[in-house]
């Protein structure tokens, strides 16, 4: 593992001119007419394919950034959070009622199905044309010539694992497409599964763990083999796959490092998630980093805005002092109490449900809830400016917590406002301080500047192999590997291997992966594993890939764990219902592929308009 690879963020821009010439805005799936900058002309360098590799490694990064980021919509479909945002009608709360195959699929006030989509598409078309073209240059060696394959390959399997969680049957295209087609069909998720398993096979064997920072490694590679192997049922091969990251250069961070290191008052938790430290040489953890940094040629445009997404809206002056009922806390930055450049000024677009803040946490040792590395809303302090004045008993003392006898006195407009403005965060995961970008702009105090980001962390490795052990019954190993993530978050042992269940496992994964693992698509693909086995679950069901859409874990778990889509008398202040359904389990395809696709067709998935005509799906790869 090396230093940072600045051409990633410097090839940027020449990358996207010979990768992207090829697509299309009419549709993702279509590419346009090209330009003089043709894939032809431009890559024929090994310089040349090592910038277009670099242009889908920042490719990855749109998920984790941004104004409600991409992955609130996959964390929304989950037992761990929904939609917080309750000023207006739009936001996906209602999902019966707002996911649809022609609804907004893409923006800030709905959702970003449609993003994931197109940007998935996008990468394989990427992907596709490095890979078509590797003979166009003269490499240094087969081994060059390899490496860049491989990570080429590993960009498609990625995006495709990814396809086939969200959205099921999708087309497979294994070619750079270099004129218009409208005649793709729907190939079966198992047939997707199986080839990307092929590539990412060849792609373990050729790439290094001696990548620069930003790069994709041979432990990520077989990171994400892992999953895909798990994905298959083929529990054994993913025990392999996963055991080849945890026994390699690789190793859990467990003692203090990097940029705050020498501070008493933190811990290896809070190290570990400085944006300072992610993509350190010593940082043995991080397995694929995504750069971002507001120093460097196309950084995220206004930063992250973790904060913003993560971080509830308890400064709108909604929360009222107990005392003469005052607007208790604000976002101005007084010199006592600067709240918002202590913990960031968000709108709690993210809303943890009460399993996720409070139910999974079982003991008062885990690092990953401790005070300082973990918020509660009675952390912070009544700070308002007016009530030095106004309410002068109250001013700098904490806040005090809510309860059924007096939480409408204490809220503005009732108790609704407690969705959006009352829960608790992990501080250590999204304070993301304050920069350039977050001063200079309207929003100041900070949402969230820029930062790198895990896209595969080690911990997750054990935890995957974890669940591969639990698949074949071998409780006492699974259990052995979530006690040592457990054990680094200084959290109580697990001790009896008979408790150990799934469920064991989606706990650990949503204390440690938070804003980090797509939980939707991890959720899924275990609500696949099983219907595909017919293991039955630990709420004594078993399950089947027949009537997937109707009957599955997803969604069990979800009715199991999330109070607000459980609860139909929890309602937003814009009058939202949380509803959701066992056919979220995937996401609709956008209506206007399955209508451009003139010549072929594609696939709805059931439960959704259009589903009625869906045709058998292709059993093979088609050349």
């Amino acid at each position: 593992m090396k230093k940072i690879n600045k051409n990633i963020i410097a090839g940027f821009t020449a990358a996207t001119i010979f990768i992207m010439g090829g697509c299309t805005k009419r549709s993702e799936l279509y590419p346009q007419a090209p330009s003089k900058f043709t894939p032809d002309v431009t890559l024929t360098t090994p310089a040349a394919f090592m910038n277009a590799l670099a242009a889908l490694n920042i490719s990855v990064r749109f998920e984790y950034f941004g104004d409600s980021a991409p992955l609130l919509t996959e964390s929304i479909f989950t037992d761990a959070a929904v939609e917080g945002t309750t000023d207006k009608t739009t936001p996906a709360q209602d999902l019966n009622a707002r996911i649809t195959p022609t609804a907004n699929l893409n923006s800030n006030d709905y959702n970003k199905i449609g993003q994931y989509w197109s940007a998935w598409w996008q990468g394989i078309h990427s992907a596709n044309v490095i890979l078509s073209r590797l003979n166009n240059a003269t490499w240094s060696s087969d081994v060059q010539k390899n490496q860049v394959k491989a990570a080429a390959l590993f960009h498609r399997a990625y995006r495709y694992y990814r396809l086939v969680h969200e959205f099921g049957d999708v087309p497979l295209v294994l070619k750079e497409e270099t004129s218009v087609n409208t005649a793709y069909f729907t190939t079966q998720r198992m047939v997707i599964l199986k080839q990307i398993k092929t590539d990412l096979e060849f792609a373990v064997a050729n790439l290094t763990d001696a990548n620069n920072k930003g790069d994709i490694s041979k432990g990520g590679a077989a990171h994400l083999l892992t999953k895909v192997d798990l994905a298959l049922g083929l529990f054994d091969d993913a025990i392999t796959a996963a055991s080849s990251v945890i026994n390699g250069p690789y190793h859990l961070m467990t003692s203090r490092f990097g940029i705050v290191a020498n501070d008493a008052t933190r811990n290896v938790i809070w190290d570990l998630h400085r944006p300072e430290n992610k993509s350190l040489a010593s940082n043995s953890e991080a397995l694929y980093v995504v750069i971002d940094r507001e120093t460097l040629d196309g950084a995220t445009p206004n930063g992250s805005q973790v904060m913003r997404n993560c971080v509830p809206m308890w400064h709108n002056g909604t929360i009222l002092t107990p005392g003469a009922l005052k607007p208790g806390i604000s976002d101005k930055v007084t010199e006592e109490f600067p709240l918002t450049l202590w913990y960031g000024r968000g709108i709690g677009r993210l809303r943890g449900t009460p399993y996720a803040t409070k139910y999974i946490w079982t003991d008062n040792t885990d690092l990953r809830h401790a005070p300082g590395n973990w918020m509660n809303m009675t952390d912070l302090v009544y700070n308002s400016p007016a009530l030095k004045t106004g309410d002068p008993a109250w001013y700098g003392k904490h806040l005090e917590q809510y309860t059924a006898a007096n939480v409408n006195q204490r809220f503005l407009n009732g108790a609704k406002d407690t969705i959006r403005t009352w829960f608790g965060w992990p501080h250590y995961k999204v304070f993301i301080g304050s920069g350039p970008i977050a001063i200079d702009k309207w929003w100041s105090p900070p949402r969230g500047t820029n930062t790198d980001w895990y896209v595969f962390r080690l911990a997750e490795t054990y935890l995957l192999r974890a669940e591969a052990y639990l698949w074949k019954g071998q409780n006492a190993l699974a259990m052995a590997d979530i006690n040592q993530v457990r054990a680094r978050a200084n959290a109580q042992l697990l001790t009896n291997p008979a408790l150990v269940n799934i469920g064991t496992v989606l706990d650990e994964r949503q204390r440690e992966l938070y804003w980090e693992e797509p939980r939707k698509t991890e959720l899924t693909r275990i609500a696949y594993i099983f219907a595909q086995t017919g293991i039955a679950a630990y709420n004594g069901k078993s399950y089947n890939t027949a009537s997937f859409s109707t009957d599955n874990f997803f969604y069990d778990r979800i009715m199991e764990k999330n109070d607000f889509y459980k609860n139909p008398n929890v309602v937003t202040n814009s009058g939202n219902h949380f509803t959701i359904s066992p056919y979220h389990v995937l996401w609709p395809i956008p209506q206007n592929e399955i209508d451009l696709n003139v010549n072929g067709h594609i696939n709805q998935n059931k439960g959704y308009s259009g589903s009625a005509s869906n045709i058998p799906p292709l059993d093979k790869v088609v050349p």
